[in-house]
């Protein structure tokens, strides 16, 4: 499955030291250059920076040809984001901001946000859930602590029973 993402998603990944799962969940993760230039921003924090800085040789850089009209409305990195997906018959968008998901959906796109792909990394078995969870809710990212409880029960839960 070939992946485009927006900023957020590789910032909190990176962020909470999971950024390695995205090859081992998609084929292909392909990220606007716009996306990358936010990512170098000196606002951005320094392992952010220095990720994309020199990225792994798994994310594929690419220019958009042209936006969407419907993303005129996005930041650079979401409407791009989208473009590009569509450009590349891609299907999939990384993508957490509500103005960028209504749009991608719009345009048929499938979106994931980042806790869905540590859901799914975790179910995976390429890591651990709770402490990336835990990691998660000490950065900036906008979660309802009530929703991370419920997916670390959650968890627990499933351990207890495979346990059984």
């Amino acid at each position: 499955m070939i992946v485009v993402s927006d900023t957020t998603p590789l910032n909190y990944l990176v962020l909470v030291g999971a950024i390695d799962v995205l090859p081992r969940l998609f084929d292909d993760v392909y990220v606007p250059r716009s996306v990358l230039n936010e990512l170098l921003n000196s606002a951005a924090p320094e392992p952010v920076r220095k990720w994309a800085g020199d990225p792994p040789q798994w994310v594929h850089v690419a220019d958009v040809t042209s936006r969407l009209p419907s993303t005129a409305q996005l930041d650079s990195g979401e409407a791009d984001a989208i473009s590009l997906a569509k450009q590349i018959k891609a299907g999939v968008v990384l993508m957490d901001e509500r103005q960028g998901r209504k749009v991608a959906l719009r345009e048929g796109l499938m979106v994931v946000r980042t806790i869905a792909v540590i859901e799914l990394a975790a179910e995976k078995k390429l890591l651990e859930l709770e402490p990336v969870l835990t990691k998660l809710a000490a950065t900036t990212f906008r979660v309802d602590s009530a929703l991370l409880k419920a997916l670390m029960s959650d968890d627990a839960k499933k351990a207890r029973e495979t346990k059984s």
